[in-house]
This record gives C-alpha cells, structure tokens and sequence, in this order.
C-alpha cells in the first residue's frame, strides 16, 4: 500500500514536466541552505544566550562554550583600553554579521524564484493546451489538453509549496540573526563594564 502511494506521488511529479526537476533542485537548496544557517546559530550559542549567560561568559571567559567563548576571549585578551575592546568587537562584527546577512539574501532569491519557477511551468502547460485546443477534438489533442492542464497546476503547486514555509524559514533566520547581533551589543557591554572595574581596582 505505501509503495503504490509513493509511486503515485512519483507519477504525479513527473507529470508536471521538465519545469519539475529544477523546482526539485530548488527545494534541496533552500532547505539545505536554510538549515545549515540555523545548524550555525545553534552551534555558535550566541543567538540563543541569554543575560546570564553573557555575564557568566565576560567574568569567566576561559569556560565561555562555543563561538560566544571564543569572541569574548579575543576581546579580552591583551587589551589596554576601552578603545581596544570596542575595535575589536566591530572586528568581530565585520567578520560575522555580513556573511550572515549575505546569507540571508541569498536564501530569500531562492524562496521567490520558487513561484516564478512554478509560474514558468503553469506558462507552458497552458501553451500546450491552447496548441491541443487549436488542433481539434480527437482524442490525440485531448490527451495533449489534458497533460498541459496538469503540467500547470502541478508546477503551480510544487511553487508554492516551496515558498510559503520558505518565507516562514527566512523570517525564522532573520530573527536568529537580529538576536545574534543583539548579544553581541550585550556583551560589548558588559566587557568594557568589566574592563572598566578591572582598571578601576588596578588604580
């Protein structure tokens, strides 16, 4: 039973033309892109820290996790002025934050080619329709209408199908990435607050 299902999934697919094996492709893409975007943020632990967290990871940055460990001890270590720790978080913003957004662009041409593709498909099915209506009523160019009627909606859908959760994936990442750039004011700071005691019990 679920390989007739399957099958009749496949069978549908390819009814919808040529157009199909690109919006295929589109889709890996996509998704492959967006998750590996959120695959990020989760391994950074940055755009899911909380207060407390950045406080623990300025006072102790030798047991800070992950990439949120790793910018707060490089704006630590060997500093000599509050100048120094605030160049060296716009270091780190330069590095980090325009990849991100470059990513985000990305993924969103990707989600609104998605509907165009599909409109390519349901351009052609119509095209072989009206050819199978001009031609005549036998049962050849029935068939002919037929296939161009589903070669449309089906690429329509496959279109859209692709689009509606993309759009929900690209906004899911734009907030990772706005909370991402959030920390890292936060933790500026709190490391030049840090700094600035440090000097202040050195004096």
């Amino acid at each position: 039973m679920e390989d007739t299902s399957l099958l009749d999934i496949f069978n549908i697919i390819f009814d919808g033309g040529w157009v199909m094996i690109p919006l295929f492709i589109l889709g890996l893409i996509i998704y492959g892109q967006g998750l590996s975007m959120i695959f990020f943020f989760k391994k950074s632990h940055i755009s899911g820290a909380s207060q407390e967290d950045c406080e623990k990871s300025v006072q102790n940055p030798d047991q800070a996790k992950g990439q949120i460990g790793e910018i707060v001890r490089y704006t630590q270590q060997d500093v000599k002025s509050l100048s120094d720790v605030q160049t060296r978080f716009d270091e780190v913003r330069l590095s980090e934050v325009p990849r991100i957004k470059q990513g985000i662009v990305v993924l969103s041409i990707l989600v609104n080619a998605a509907p165009l593709l599909g409109l390519l498909g349901t351009v052609l099915g119509m095209l072989t329709t009206f050819e199978g209506i001009s031609v005549g009523g036998s049962e050849s160019t029935t068939d002919m209408v037929a296939d161009g009627i589903s070669v449309a909606l089906i690429t329509t859908q496959m279109g859209l199908f692709l689009a509606i959760p993309g759009y929900f994936l690209v906004y899911h990442v734009q907030q990772k990435k706005n909370h991402f750039e959030a920390v890292l004011v936060r933790l500026e700071s709190m490391t030049l607050q840090h700094f600035n005691k440090k000097r202040e019990i050195a004096e």
